[in-house]
């Protein structure tokens, strides 16, 4: 069982452990999980849940980094994009999200290179991707958001 402030990743977001209690109704313990990005937000849930993982280590971080150049590209048609976007984003892995990334920010800088507006849907699906990417990255390496984008872009170029 994991304790209280340590942080844990619950579905794609990362999530401090604030309270390890009980639950009245059904007498199975419980997590209370505060996600970093929207720290309003209160999630109680079993701590057999399957959809709560550890966070990376340093180490695997820093290879991971290292590997984000070989993750390929989304390679679907079109109109199948949107419905690929999603079901990585449900697959709950850092490999899925890297794939998001790297194909909605070379879609949208090739749109950009041949003077057109970035597409609405890759800059949403990029947006998400990133937020759940980077809040891991920076919590492992004890930096911000902003820094762990950072780490990553310069580790990448």
């Amino acid at each position: 069982m994991k304790s209280i402030g340590e942080f844990v990743v619950y579905r794609k977001d990362v999530c401090k452990i604030v309270e390890v209690k009980e639950n009245s109704f059904n007498h199975k313990m419980c997590y209370r999980l505060i996600p970093v990005s929207d720290e309003s937000l209160s999630l109680t849930i079993p701590v057999d849940n399957e959809h709560i993982r550890s966070l990376m280590t340093k180490e695997e971080v820093l290879d991971f980094v290292k590997s984000f150049k070989t993750i390929p590209f989304i390679d679907v048609e079109e109109k199948q994009l949107e419905n690929e976007y999603k079901k990585l984003l449900n697959e709950e892995s850092k490999e899925s999200l890297a794939k998001i990334i790297k194909t909605t920010y070379f879609r949208n800088q090739e749109r950009l290179l041949n003077n057109k507006k970035i597409s609405d849907k890759d800059n949403r699906y990029f947006e998400m991707a990133e937020n759940y990417l980077y809040h891991e990255i920076a919590v492992v390496l004890e930096l911000s958001f902003e820094e762990a984008k950072k780490y990553v872009v310069d580790h990448v170029k």
